[in-house]
């Protein structure tokens, strides 16, 4: 199962791009771009809506027909400022002129016309923790279902600290069966501090039928089509991951392992 686990093909350009026919799913999209000073990426949308994210950097991004001015001002993830985005429907098109050197995914769902271009955030976006103890982490949630921003996409990323877990008590969201669960096929896009560092991420399933775990290195994303989905920092290694998720439902809902359901209990 080890095309779980994608590596950046460059260094530079578009380092990612995860669609539904080379996943094997039917929803989510991932892309990356690394663009130096004065690079442009642009793209269609054809069929799909997208959320841009200014990971880091600026870059002028012009889409649906606007120019949106300057987007980002955050120069490295780790300082944990609310992101910029930028929200644009099916049927249109994007482009992004690299202001500094600066780094920009593109996530995209099925779409279909029901929401209009938008800037999202910095602001209303807000840095809050979740968890306790070691399984402490800090959220800038995007666009998840309290913002009516999308017609399929869920958007949120994630702070772990050093030595600590994270999308943990382990979880999926895997059957359409709302409102006890959700469908979402999910992307992680990791980033480690130091950069020279490494995480872990496990990809299983009750049954076991599915069960890979994985070292996910600074610049790596990780595919979760089912199962559960826990990873964690190593002391020593900070970890981000944004996370892209859709399915049928713009709804997250999830059953927890049956083996983690007690900590939830007793953490309630």
């Amino acid at each position: 199962m080890g095309e779980l686990l994608r590596s950046p093909v460059s260094d530079r350009g578009k380092v990612h791009d995860v669609t539904p026919r080379n996943a094997g799913w039917q929803y989510v999209g991932f892309s990356l771009h690394r663009l130096r000073q004065g690079e442009i990426a642009a793209e269609e949308t054809n069929d799909r809506e997208v959320i841009l994210v200014m990971v880091e950097g600026k870059a002028r991004v012009s889409g649906a027909g606007t120019d949106w001015g300057i987007l980002g001002d955050r120069m490295d993830v780790f300082e944990k400022t609310p992101p910029h985005g930028l929200y644009l429907p099916d049927g249109t098109a994007w482009e992004a002129r690299a202001e500094s050197d600066c780094v920009v995914a593109v996530c995209s769902a099925p779409g279909n016309g029901g929401h209009e271009p938008r800037r999202i955030g910095p602001d209303g976006i807000t840095l809050t923790e979740r968890g306790r103890g070691t399984n402490t982490r800090l959220i800038n949630n995007i666009a998840m279902e309290n913002e009516d921003y999308a017609d399929s996409l869920l958007v949120t990323e994630v702070f772990t600290p050093a030595g600590h877990w994270s999308s943990y008590p382990s979880h999926r969201h895997d059957e359409d069966d709302y409102p006890r669960i959700t469908y979402l096929e999910e992307t992680y896009y990791h980033r480690l501090k130091p950069a020279s560092g490494f995480g872990i991420q496990r990809v299983y399933t009750d049954d076991r039928q599915l069960d890979e775990t994985m070292a996910v290195a600074d610049g790596d994303v990780v595919l979760v089509p089912r199962g559960h989905h826990p990873c964690a920092a190593p002391y020593g290694f900070e970890m981000y991951y944004l996370n892209v998720m859709a399915g049928p439902l713009r709804k997250w809902r999830f059953v927890l392992a049956p083996e983690v359901t007690w900590i939830a209990e007793r953490d309630a």
